[in-house]
Parts: structure tokens; sequence; C-alpha cells
């Protein structure tokens, strides 16, 4: 690493957090622990973390509030948020990632395996800073993506987006009209190393269109999604 990445781990559970700031330590990483959700939420803010791993069950404030919390924060810059919990269900997933988490690592975790995982999506996280938008930053007049921002502007109103979730507009935006087939998708947004359900698409799909309309991320039934300039398409 050129840099010492910041990670702040919030979980209430004593051993749990000690684990993971011990392991990241190991690594490299520069790491500060919090207790709660509302003591991570404004540790996000002074601390100013490249990345935030947090349990989601958590007894003062669930992670999913935290996170939510923590994207709200207009402040803030835009960190890489991994959910980290002995919850395997898919409602537990849905509910992180569409609170704008980047991933989704259940327990017990191999050590090694995690920090790969980690750096996978830093490196993913690089790869997307330098996407290259033809047409100045966007296609429609009316949608302008921010890639220094991780942030979209559509028709005056600026959205901040979670990583995978800009990653996924971007590719879609680099060719209008063209269909993606979900697994391009997949291989070009998502690592190897991450384990996702079938729905996980279609989570960042919906959370797409509640920002920039129905109209603009047309679905081709059993094949994929395409980007639309004009309604027409």
């Amino acid at each position: 690493m050129e840099f010492r990445y910041k990670v702040l781990v919030i979980d209430d559970q004593h051993d749990h957090r000690e684990q993971m700031l011990h392991i990241l330590a190991r690594e490299g990483f520069d790491t500060v622990g919090a207790v709660s959700g509302h003591e991570g939420v404004e540790k996000a803010q002074t601390t100013h973390s490249d990345i935030i791993i947090m349990d989601i069950a958590m007894s003062e404030m669930d992670g999913v509030e935290t996170c939510m919390q923590i994207r709200a924060l207009q402040d803030s810059k835009h960190p890489i948020i991994v959910f980290l919990s002995s919850r395997n269900e898919d409602y537990s997933q849905i509910a992180a990632l569409e609170a704008g988490g980047d991933d989704y690592v259940t327990r017990p975790i191999k050590p090694r395996v995690f920090v790969s995982r980690l750096k996978a999506l830093i490196r993913r996280s690089q790869l997307w800073q330098k996407v290259s938008i033809e047409n100045g930053n966007g296609h429609a007049p009316s949608t302008i993506l921010n890639k220094e921002r991780y942030s979209v502007l559509h028709n005056g109103t600026e959205y901040e987006l979670p990583r995978k979730e800009f990653g996924l507009l971007s590719l879609l935006m680099s060719k209008p009209g063209k269909v993606f087939t979900r697994e391009s998708i997949l291989n070009a947004v998502w690592d190897e190393e991450d384990l996702i359900s079938d729905r996980t698409i279609d989570v960042h799909i919906r959370r797409l269109r509640t920002k920039l309309g129905k109209e603009r991320i047309k679905t081709l039934k059993g094949i994929g999604y395409k980007y639309c300039l004009t309604i027409a398409e």
C-alpha cells in the first residue's frame, strides 16, 4: 500500500472488536475502535476513516441505522463500509446493502481471506475513481456523474452513492443503450471473493431507480439491464 488506510471498527462485542483491530493493525492499517453505533457515527466524522467495518446486530443502535447515519453526513468522506455479522439470512444482507453498505461478510472469518477481500474492495474503489465517462462526466444532460465525489447529479439534485452503486451506474452509463448481462455486471462491479445473493444486483438497481427514475434503467427480462438516454429507449 502506498499509504496507511484508516479503518474504523464498530462493534459492541469487545472480543470481536479487539480481534478485528488486531488483525488489521498487523496488516499495516491504521485502526480505531468504537463500542457502539452512536460512537461509531461520531468517530466516522472525526477520524475521516477510509474503511468502516461494523457489526449489524448492536444493542444500542444497530448497524443498519449506524450506516444510514454515516452515509447521511454531508461533511464526511465516502468510506468503504463492510458489514461483519454472524447473521446470514437474506433480509439482513439486503437491509445492509440498502442502507449503503459495500459488502456483507458472515462470521466465522478466516483473517487472511478477510484481509484479501478488503484489499479487493480497495482496488475496486480505486478502479472506479479512474472511470472515464464519455462526453465529459456523463451522457444525458440531466444526469452527470462525479467520480471524485462518488455522486450523481440528476435534474439538479445530487445523490451520494455507495461504491458498488456508483460502479454499477458508471458501467451502465459508459455505453448507453448497450445491454449488460447480469454476469457481465457481476464480473465488472463485484470481485470473485464477494459472496452475493441473486438479489444483490436487483437491490442496487432498485436503489438507483429511486434516484434517477424507473425510465433511466431498463430491465430486459432474463438478460440484463441498460441505461437509457431517452424514455423512448
